[in-house]
């Protein structure tokens, strides 16, 4: 792969498809193949002689053709084919029969020493191949090729030659792009080569055909990769890292931290050279750690190795070189608290939802004493909580919140522990479930009738309950409350700081490449950190657009993605992963996510997905659901039976500004740049 940016397909934009020679009037765009005896709006039936074939260097499956309408001086439209398969031809049935008849006879008929006449002969050669009609290449009135990707007219069949396109008009092809967007941009990469069967013995012959991509379909653009392990899904992922990296190492300018005069300038993805305005930030979740990590299979190169100067690394457990994803529970608490809610969201326990409901958000008027009283014995509560679960605490950490006089008392006679000046967790403990133990206290009756409402809210209440794991006052211990927590302390780190998606966040606005080794965590903690970081920068820049300023372009990469995505009948549209897949566009959020298997993700995330890689699928229930999508339909029967070692890395790719799928052999990921 070339890996700075390509200025040497910029011929494509000005490739003439429709070029004769001046002396015999001939295309010279391709090979001659054949001609259709049947065409509609959607499908061709060409007739296609053995010679023809032969001397075009074959047509395998999927290749493309191009179907030009002759019955005019100057010849403006070509209609774009695909070889779907072999079909009959109205003479097929008297061929056979006359085949059947030679074949009892005994006679050799085929070969040098064939014993059929040469009537019979040219008459055998000729077969029938059906294609689908992925659209019409046409000029318009300023003589600019256009692509539309249907039919607009056809003609009698017997106005068409069909023809397969050499070298230039096939890079031309299969690098179009709809829209704005002129093939040979600056920014276009070069990610593989044209390929379409397995077997290569035609194609090794041949020129090699350049397929190119542009970054700007990824940016802020849903991006799948489908196919079974080991069929190169890592590298064609880092081929798109690789990319935007260089992308976005020619930004514009800086993202500024305030919000300035012009929304619109604000609001700018792109600058006028197709350069997004600002740099792009990435992050990765890495579960298998093959990109926070050296790994044999890129030859010694991962991609923190390759950008260094870009990359940061964090991980689940203390590592040289690397920040540890942990959180102070108690200095940072609302953090701490998101990460409580992700451990437990799957408990379906009652006292567990009412303790997921509280809201430990200080309130935002800090004269309102009532207010401000309420919060600070909630949030002493939880404290205690964690206090019990076994979080280590920070030195010479205690808490204050208002208590009263007669309640001190329940807890130490002389009234000396007084949370108002200060209280250790330990003391804070006894304190709270003394209360506990007597609400039922004429005391509170008093209160409640007294100031109309209760001693305790019910946010208090359902903390009480967990930290005492007595589900109502005086009862004995019979649930498991704060224990719940414990799982979670390794989580915790007594130093205070910035909370690390605070700091990541940070980091990809800069622009830079962050790498979260979940490679050492379990399923739960991979799953726990994933949704925290994806929250806190889905909530940032959707805090930045309501408040009108600029969003670089975050770029989610998800490996194994079935370990965290929903699954495909999951109707929860609230859950991370596809608020980012429907509202992160506006955000300029993409999303890149690979797993093996096509019915393992979100019915929601499939359909907003605009760029696919497809590679060996191996069973029929995958096919069906792949079918649904764009024209994956002609690739199917391939998609099983083609090998998962053998043909690593050829996969069937539908870019967003292209109009159509390309089987492409993508490029190895270099060990250095500017392999």
């Amino acid at each position: 792969m070339q890996m700075g940016f390509v200025n040497e397909i910029a011929k494509i934009a000005t490739i003439d498809l429709f070029k004769r020679n001046k002396k015999t009037n001939e295309l010279e765009t391709g090979m001659f193949v054949g001609r259709p005896f049947h065409l509609d709006y959607d499908h061709a039936h060409l007739l296609i002689a053995d010679a023809w074939k032969q001397k075009a260097g074959g047509i395998p499956q999927g290749s493309f053709l191009l179907a030009y309408y002759e019955n005019e001086e100057a010849i403006s439209e070509a209609l774009l084919l695909r070889v779907l398969h072999p079909t009959k031809l109205p003479t097929d049935s008297d061929v056979i029969s006359s085949m059947v008849e030679y074949y009892k006879d005994n006679l050799k008929t085929g070969g040098r020493d064939t014993q059929l006449d040469t009537f019979t002969r040219y008459e055998f050669s000729f077969s029938g191949v059906e294609c689908r009609i992925l659209g019409t290449f046409y000029c318009d009135p300023s003589g600019k090729i256009q692509f539309g990707a249907d039919v607009e007219n056809f003609y009698s069949a017997h106005n068409y030659s069909v023809i397969k396109p050499n070298t230039a008009i096939l890079e031309a092809i299969v690098n179009f792009r709809e829209g704005d967007h002129i093939p040979g941009n600056a920014t276009d990469v070069e990610i593989g080569k044209v390929r379409y069967s397995s077997s290569r013995r035609f194609q090794d012959h041949l020129e090699t055909v350049p397929v190119f991509v542009s970054p700007q379909d990824f940016l802020g653009k849903r991006t799948a990769l489908f196919g079974m392990t080991r069929t190169g899904k890592s590298n064609t992922v880092k081929k798109v890292i690789q990319a935007t990296v260089l992308m976005s190492t020619k930004a514009g300018e800086s993202l500024p931290s305030q919000s300035s005069d012009s929304a619109e300038e604000n609001l700018k993805s792109f600058t006028d050279a197709n350069m997004p305005k600002y740099p792009v930030g990435q992050i990765i979740f890495d579960i298998n750690g093959e990109y926070a990590n050296a790994n044999i299979q890129d030859q010694g190169t991962a991609i923190f190795e390759l950008y260094k100067e870009h990359v940061t690394r964090y991980s689940v457990l203390k590592k040289k070189d690397f920040h540890v994803l942990k959180v102070n529970f108690y200095r940072d608490v609302r953090s701490g608290f998101e990460l409580v809610r992700s451990h437990l969201s799957t408990d379906t326990a009652d006292y567990v939802k009412s303790l997921l409901s509280i809201d430990l958000t200080p309130p935002e008027d800090t004269s309102d004493k009532s207010a401000m009283t309420r919060y600070a014995r909630k949030k002493a509560a939880y404290l205690c909580c964690l206090y019990q679960a076994g979080f280590a605490l920070p030195k010479g950490f205690t808490v204050t919140f208002a208590g009263k006089i007669d309640l001190n008392k329940w807890v130490k006679a002389d009234g000396s522990l007084d949370p108002s000046k200060g209280i250790t967790l330990e003391e804070a403990v006894n304190w709270f479930s003394t209360i506990w133990d007597r609400y039922e206290d004429p005391f509170f009756a008093s209160y409640k009738d007294d100031k109309g409402h209760e001693w305790a809210d019910e946010d208090l209440k359902a903390l009480l309950v967990f930290l005492t794991r007595k589900p109502k006052p005086r009862s004995s211990t019979m649930i498991s409350g704060f224990r719940k927590l414990r799982s979670l302390a390794d989580k915790h780190t007594e130093t205070a700081g910035k909370p690390f998606e605070m700091e990541i966040i940070d980091e990809l606005r800069k622009g830079r490449i962050i790498i979260v080794d979940l490679s050492q965590g379990d399923p739960g903690t991979q799953k726990l950190y994933s949704e925290r970081i994806c929250h806190q920068i889905f909530a940032d820049a959707m805090d930045r657009f309501v408040k009108n300023q600029p969003n670089n372009f975050i770029q989610f990469y998800f490996e194994e993605a079935h370990n965290l995505f929903p699954k495909k009948d999951d109707k929860d549209l609230s859950q991370i992963y596809n608020r980012i897949a429907k509202e992160g566009a506006k955000l300029n959020l993409g999303l890149i996510y690979a797993t093996q298997e096509v019915s393992s993700i979100s019915s929601n995330i499939l359909k907003n997905t605009q760029n696919w890689f497809i590679a060996h699928l191996n069973n029929d229930d995958e096919i069906k659901e792949i079918k649904k999508y764009y024209d994956f339909g002609d690739f199917t029967a391939s998609l099983v039976r083609f090998s998962a070692s053998s043909d690593k890395g050829f996969v069937r790719m539908k870019t967003y500004s292209n109009p159509f799928v390309v089987p492409v052999q993508i490029d190895r990921f270099p060990k250095n740049e500017g392999e």
